[in-house]
């Protein structure tokens, strides 16, 4: 077993201990968190979306903030202000909470997009500045949002700048009829995230991160890609298709995945995967695809559909990872 998948299984061991019968999303959450990127988490209330990230920063050993997004939340309350010293005669630069390992964004579409895009910086560049200054981001930093459908009440829609930010959206979901049964009897007495303790280190996660840099791509799962991202750009029911930015963060999950596999090399499966939760959030539909429901995860199974896929790269692998 490679380094990367004994700090993965650890990691998803603990989470398990909080999220029943959640293995999928968060094995998919820590292939992201790997690839280097952020996380938007959209299902209904009480699906588990805010206890998936603690239990997250938790196993992982990082400093973690909670901002609650809510209309009247100003964009220095989540990077910091300058306040002025009287005793000095100078402007202090007071951090903001997102100042830490993981910053847990809940209910981010509940804010203006004036806060919304507060992050931006932060999350594209790993740097705040404020009054002219440039504060940099200690790593690992990572963005887990949550947000409620678009449909519910109060909300606002993500600009596609933002949503482009983040590298991942992924679904909780409801548990079934036995896991929430197993959910009850295990919550019955102290919720187990309260004794949570961390299986791995932020160092781990910066090493595990620079192993999966190195899974190899071959030229041809690179142009397969491409072709995808190339593909959602000229279907007929989409206004605003996949850009480059898209197709760096299928490499980086798909290397991830590869990784908690055992794999130095990626294979077209991994790209399937990985696809879903990094395309369909980039697609912007047509309005005729929208008021027919088409939803865009549709679009993506049809793309995957019609892109020929490349042999499979196993014969060219050397070692495992």
């Amino acid at each position: 077993m490679s380094a990367v998948q004994r700090f993965a299984q650890a990691v998803e061991t603990n989470v398990a201990r909080v999220l029943v019968g959640k293995s999928d999303v968060t094995r998919l959450s820590l292939a992201g968190i790997l690839a280097g990127g952020h996380l938007l988490l959209e299902d209904a209330p009480g699906t588990g979306k805010t206890m998936l990230a603690r239990a997250l920063a938790a196993s992982l050993g990082l400093d973690f903030r909670r901002v609650q997004f809510t209309p009247d939340l100003l964009p220095g309350d989540v990077t910091g202000v300058s306040v002025y010293r009287p005793a000095t005669g100078e402007f202090e630069f007071v951090p903001g909470p997102v100042f830490t390992g993981l910053l847990l964004a809940d209910e981010i579409n509940r804010a203006t997009p004036k806060t919304q895009s507060a992050l931006l910086e932060a999350m594209g560049e790993g740097q705040v500045t404020e009054s002219g200054v440039t504060h940099r981001l200690a790593p690992p930093f990572v963005v887990i949002a949550t947000q409620n459908p678009i449909e519910h009440e109060g909300t606002y829609r993500l600009p596609e700048a933002q949503l482009d930010r983040f590298l991942l959206k992924l679904s909780v979901g409801y548990p079934t009829l036995d896991e929430e049964v197993q959910m009850l009897a295990r919550l019955q007495g102290a919720h187990p995230i309260e004794t949570l303790t961390a299986v791995a280190a932020p160092g781990d996660l910066l090493a595990a991160r620079a192993a999966v840099r190195g899974v190899r791509v071959s030229d041809d799962l690179r142009r397969y890609m491409a072709g995808l991202g190339a593909r959602t750009r000229s279907h007929g029911q989409v206004a605003l298709g996949a850009g480059p930015r898209a197709s760096l963060a299928l490499q980086g999950v798909a290397q991830a995945l590869a990784a908690l596999s055992g794999r130095a090399f990626v294979i077209p499966d991994d790209v399937k995967a990985a696809a879903p939760g990094v395309l369909a959030h980039r697609l912007n539909l047509r309005i005729e695809a929208r008021l027919a429901g088409t939803p865009p995860e549709s679009v993506v199974a049809e793309v995957l559909r019609q892109e020929p896929v490349p042999a499979d790269p196993a014969a060219l692998a050397g070692t495992p990872l």
